[in-house]
């Protein structure tokens, strides 16, 4: 099987964009919904998070550990929110999510919100050394990472889904 270097899952939420944005644009929220993330540090607390903040995020899998730094790249209120990963300043993933109101306007709002991932670990200096260090760290080898990723995306977005339609919920 080739190797797949992008993956995405979309769900439709019974809330407004402007509402699913906030929650995906906070990073100090990602733990409550993502089957990896168990904590997040974030540069510059209290502040939104916008174009340039940066934040690291603690992962886990199993009884694997491992960190991740991370740098919003796109921040705009009800459209997209979407950050570079990287390991040891070397790239390894983009990540986001794309919210676009669906409702018809008269009933209830309805947004659908797609995560999103690609993978960056090829074409540059550090590619075979972070998708080794990727191996080690996480257990998963690149080749299946998609698939992982695909699977993570689901739960995160039925989680996602919980807390922003009931917000007395959380995720895990």
């Amino acid at each position: 099987m080739e190797r797949e270097w992008v993956a995405e899952e979309s769900i439709v939420v019974g809330a407004a964009p402007e509402a699913v944005y906030a929650a995906v644009s906070d990073p100090r929220r990602m733990p409550e919904w993502s089957p990896e993330l168990f904590a997040v540090w974030v540069r510059g607390r209290g502040r939104p998070a916008g174009p340039g903040t940066s934040f690291t995020g603690f992962n886990r899998i199993g009884w694997r550990v491992w960190f991740t730094g991370a740098r919003v790249t796109a921040a705009v209120p009800g459209e997209t929110f979407a950050f570079r990963v990287s390991s040891f300043r070397m790239p390894v993933a983009l990540w986001g999510y794309r919210i676009e109101d669906v409702g018809d306007g008269s009933g209830p709002a309805r947004t659908r919100v797609t995560e999103y991932w690609q993978d960056l670990r090829r074409d540059n200096r550090g590619a075979g050394l972070v998708s080794l260090l990727g191996r080690v760290f996480t257990g998963v080898p690149a080749g299946r990472r998609a698939e992982v990723n695909r699977a993570g995306m689901r739960a995160t977005l039925e989680r996602l889904k919980a807390a922003v339609e009931d917000p007395g919920v959380t995720g895990k």
